[in-house]
């Protein structure tokens, strides 16, 4: 590491300028996270975390009134401490019992297919625990721009699917876009990730997971400018393929990369041997590299 880099040391860690930047602009991207969230947030993207991969959040959210304090950071607003019962009460994860009916037939049979943005407290609680209890993966939080979708054929409710936040590196996506380490600090926030997919175990319509990817891609980045105030320029996202094959991906016209390294986001020290994942990008604006790239002004517009 470049010593004139480092500003001070804090419970073990050398704080860089490039760590201030990273927390500045984090806040800059993602000006409604509350302070809890931004502190997560800022422990993921600037690796401080524990061998197993936890956020070191007690230590982080010591540094940042610190550094605040010193002129170099702005954070969130603190908001007005609750009683413990309130507490408990907020912080409790709800889940309520999700099943249904079988769901069999042609895709054309239940067409068209749509996706509705979960509103309501009592839809985000049915979507959590929808996710929660069919997902491989669960219900895990996420950080920074996310919305929450089911996927749907009138009134009924055929899966789930959730955007959020781009993976902050990742070297296949870089080399392909042509990005260096300034571009992606400046426009990660024009990719978006699918990070949740679902369609729910009593749904057996053939080609339905290949025909929500296609209304994804025409319906998210609308619901994003209305939402966020910008539509993203490219969508991507991973598959296990310990699990799946991605066919459905492929034939809704996604791009892949090739595979990660096997390693989550956050182990620097190459300790952790994880599934490796295929790497799948999808092209919202035709011009997507040359907005990542600030070749051309970006405009705040979503695709017809």
């Amino acid at each position: 590491m470049n010593n004139s880099n480092v500003i001070m040391e804090y419970s073990g860690r050398q704080i860089t300028v490039e760590d201030i930047e990273m927390i500045c602009w984090i806040r800059k991207r993602y000006p409604r996270l509350s302070r809890l969230e931004f502190t997560a947030t800022v422990c993921e993207l600037i690796g401080w975390v524990t061998d197993a991969g936890n956020p070191k959040s007690s230590q982080c959210g010591e540094l940042l009134p610190m550094l605040e304090e010193q002129g170099l950071v702005e954070l969130p607003p603190l908001k007005e401490k609750m009683s413990q019962a309130q507490k408990g009460k907020k912080h409790k994860k709800k889940i309520v019992e999700v099943n249904g009916e079988e769901i069999e037939g042609s895709l054309k049979e239940f067409e068209p297919i749509t996706l509705r943005i979960a509103q309501t407290s009592e839809e985000r609680i049915r979507w959590r625990s929808y996710v929660e209890k069919y997902h491989r993966l669960g219900d895990r939080k996420v950080f920074g721009a996310q919305l929450q979708y089911y996927i749907t054929s009138g009134e009924k409710e055929l899966g789930c699917l959730q955007f959020s936040a781009a993976s902050w590196a990742l070297e296949a996506r870089e080399k392909w876009i042509g990005w260096s380490l300034e571009d992606r600090k400046k426009r990660l926030n024009l990719i978006v990730n699918i990070s949740r997919s679902l369609i729910f175990p009593w749904v057996r319509i053939k080609n339905l997971v290949s025909k929500s990817m296609s209304v994804a891609v025409k319906t998210v980045p609308k619901d994003w400018l209305r939402t966020f105030c910008y539509a993203p320029v490219l969508m991507e996202t991973f598959v296990d393929l310990n699990y799946y094959t991605g066919i459905s991906l492929k034939a809704s016209n996604w791009i892949c990369l090739g595979e990660t390294k096997g390693r989550g986001r956050n182990d620097r020290k190459h300790e952790k041997a994880l599934s490796r994942k295929a790497i799948y990008m999808y092209p919202l604006q035709k011009d997507f590299r040359a907005y990542l790239k600030g070749e051309k002004q970006y405009k705040v517009v979503a695709p017809e």
